[in-house]
């Protein structure tokens, strides 16, 4: 369904000069959020987020895409952005990274670390810690990765 809505909604949201960063659908409490964060070059301004809303529920309403009441919210990814897509890792490597994995590391136990986003491609990224050791794993070996901006 995400795909579905990201091919759906990224034309109007490119029309609203901003870039579609990432689509969530959740349900927190008993409501359903659909939120969508959006970017572009110069950083997201709360107007773009009002213009890319109403250029979206106009798609939303026609295409009728989710059949469940939810309530529509557009954001910023925000400075320590989490990092999802492949192209996201493609677009930070070289920047500093907080990851966590799923399953410990033998012989370590270690799930989190933190350090440069080194290298990424076909699906595998690289991470050098403070010790200069590096660290390589796949999409689906990582829970989570944020960009690390404030220490």
């Amino acid at each position: 369904m995400i795909q579905e809505l990201e091919n759906l909604l990224a034309p109007a949201i490119e029309a609203e000069g901003c870039e579609l960063y990432d689509i969530e659908y959740v349900k927190e409490g008993g409501d359903r959020i659909l939120r969508i964060y959006i970017d572009k070059p110069e950083g997201v301004s709360l107007d773009d987020c009002e213009q890319v809303s109403h250029a979206v529920s106009a798609v939303l309403d026609e295409k009728d895409p989710i059949s469940t009441a939810y309530r529509l919210q557009v954001g910023s990814p925000g400075v320590e952005r989490k990092l999802v897509k492949p192209w996201h890792y493609e677009k930070y490597v070289g920047h500093k990274i907080n990851l966590k994995v799923y399953e410990p590391i033998p012989d370590t136990g270690r799930k989190k670390f933190v350090g440069k986003l080194s290298a990424f491609s076909e699906g595998k990224l690289t991470l050098t810690d403070v010790d200069d050791e590096h660290w390589t794993f796949t999409l689906p070996e990582v829970s989570s990765c944020r960009l690390v901006v404030f220490d």
